[in-house]
């Protein structure tokens, strides 16, 4: 394997994705706010990736999460951007707004600030929609906030677990995942 930015793990697990979607026939995109784009980047890490990623959409505020994704100021009032709510809007704003057949998004509090009692430093959340699917699959992780880094690290391996093609049947985590 040649010489990578990211750990060896992520890459690997990078090169599952890219080759199990292509296997597929799948296009992906990305919603990403807490992870700055580190999801596309890992994946844009595998030579031959331009057959499987569509695009990416770095949302940090949400400001660009209501502009480039639609999200509705509502949800974000309401629920706050790392919610539930916001990532399954996220999610379907990228299917909108792209070719992709899959959307992830992610949000989070990576800290080592700006975590509250509700919503701690560490927590991160994912949703997954399908295009011409009903429901989009959505949850929430709290990771051990060691370093802004390790959450950060975390978030990218779930979610791109999330873009493994079989991934859908496999998630039965009990207490994090919601069907919307």
């Amino acid at each position: 394997m040649t010489q990578s930015l990211l750990p060896p793990e992520i890459v690997a697990l990078a090169q599952r994705v890219i080759d199990e979607n292509l296997a597929a026939g799948r296009k992906v995109t990305l919603a990403e706010s807490c992870t700055g784009g580190l999801v596309c980047g890992a994946l844009t890490e595998i030579a031959g990736s331009s057959a499987v990623v569509e695009g990416g959409f770095v949302t940090y505020s949400n400001a660009a999460k209501h502009r480039q994704l639609g999200v509705p100021h509502d949800i974000i009032d309401t629920f706050g951007a790392v919610s539930v709510a916001c990532a399954w809007a996220m999610a379907q704003g990228a299917l909108k707004h792209s070719d992709a057949d899959v959307a992830v998004a992610i949000s989070g509090i990576a800290g080592p600030d700006g975590g509250t009692a509700q919503k701690p430093v560490g927590l991160v959340v994912f949703a997954k929609a399908e295009r011409g699917a009903t429901d989009v699959v959505a949850e929430e992780r709290h990771f051990a906030p060691t370093s802004r880094a390790s959450v950060r690290a975390d978030a990218v391996k779930v979610a791109l677990e999330l873009l493994l093609p079989a991934q859908a049947e496999k998630e039965t985590q009990p207490g994090g995942n919601y069907d919307i």
